[in-house]
């Protein structure tokens, strides 16, 4: 057990309960690692993160982060956004009902632990796999400082800036969202930087 998991169970207000338990589920099947990552507890094996504990508004939640690759033969993990594509969540409101699912979240566990421990990947999108908004390409093709400095930029920020200017569902809102966020392309910045 880490310590830094017992502080942070201990600061815990909302959802104690319901942590605790999923934490003595998950060290149950004496394969993991306890650790604390992200600000949440994280269990691992041969170092590799399996699962996490994570708490929200409305519910607490297990999250896999290989849960693409599970076979979730009860439905029950969800895809926390559509943007997220390897981890999945079971979620819980209640003691009661992590009590209920225990063996099918001791199950889910074990084929998470089987999943990391076998190597496998999820296949993830590669930048080339998201559209280019019509507007943003025709400010590539006419600026070519623009376009080596978003080439230039790592896959994950080059996502980011795609699929925020994509969410716009009006031209003109693409447009500005495009003119407010050449200056950090070109500067070499992600969104948030």
């Amino acid at each position: 057990m880490n310590p830094k998991v017992d502080l942070f169970l201990e600061k815990a207000t909302k959802w104690k309960e319901e942590m605790v338990l999923l934490r003595t589920i998950a060290l149950s099947t004496n394969e993991l690692t306890e650790d604390y990552k992200w600000l949440h507890p994280c269990y691992t094996v041969n170092g590799k993160n399996v699962v996490l504990i994570h708490e929200f508004k409305e519910y607490c939640a297990l999250l896999f982060h290989k849960g693409a690759l599970m076979k979730d033969p009860d439905t029950l993990l969800i895809q926390q956004t559509e943007n997220v594509q390897a981890a999945r969540q079971l979620r819980f409101t209640s003691v009661e009902q992590i009590k209920e699912l225990e063996p099918v979240i001791k199950d889910y566990i074990n084929e998470a632990i089987e999943i990391e421990k076998s190597g496998k990947k999820v296949a993830l999108k590669e930048t080339a796999d998201f559209d280019v908004p019509e507007e943003f390409q025709t400010k590539l093709d006419a600026d070519a400082d623009l376009k080596t400095a978003f080439n230039a930029l790592t896959p994950g920020r080059q996502r980011a800036y795609l699929f925020f200017f994509s969410k716009a569902k009006q031209s003109k809102t693409r447009e500005q969202r495009i003119e407010k966020y050449i200056p950090k392309i070109l500067d070499g910045k992600g969104m948030d930087d």
